[in-house]
């Protein structure tokens, strides 16, 4: 199988996988908006869906490694 071809095939199942999970973590995301800040107020905040996807981002590559 080409190089390409497996590259474009884990691209499709990360945005796959990403897409599944992502409403888990949009989930545990409002849940720690709701229970309160637990950074500084000093800090940026992102919105919520962007606090889900960065944390959908970083977990999903984990299914990849091995």
């Amino acid at each position: 199988m080409p190089a390409t071809a497996r590259l474009h095939r884990e691209a499709v199942q990360f945005r796959i996988l990403l897409g599944l999970t992502y409403p888990l973590f949009l989930a545990a995301a409002l849940v720690q908006r709701l229970r309160g800040p637990a950074r500084p107020a000093l800090a940026p905040r992102r919105t919520v869906f962007g606090e889900a996807r960065a944390m959908a981002a970083q977990a999903v590559p984990f299914a990849f490694m091995g």
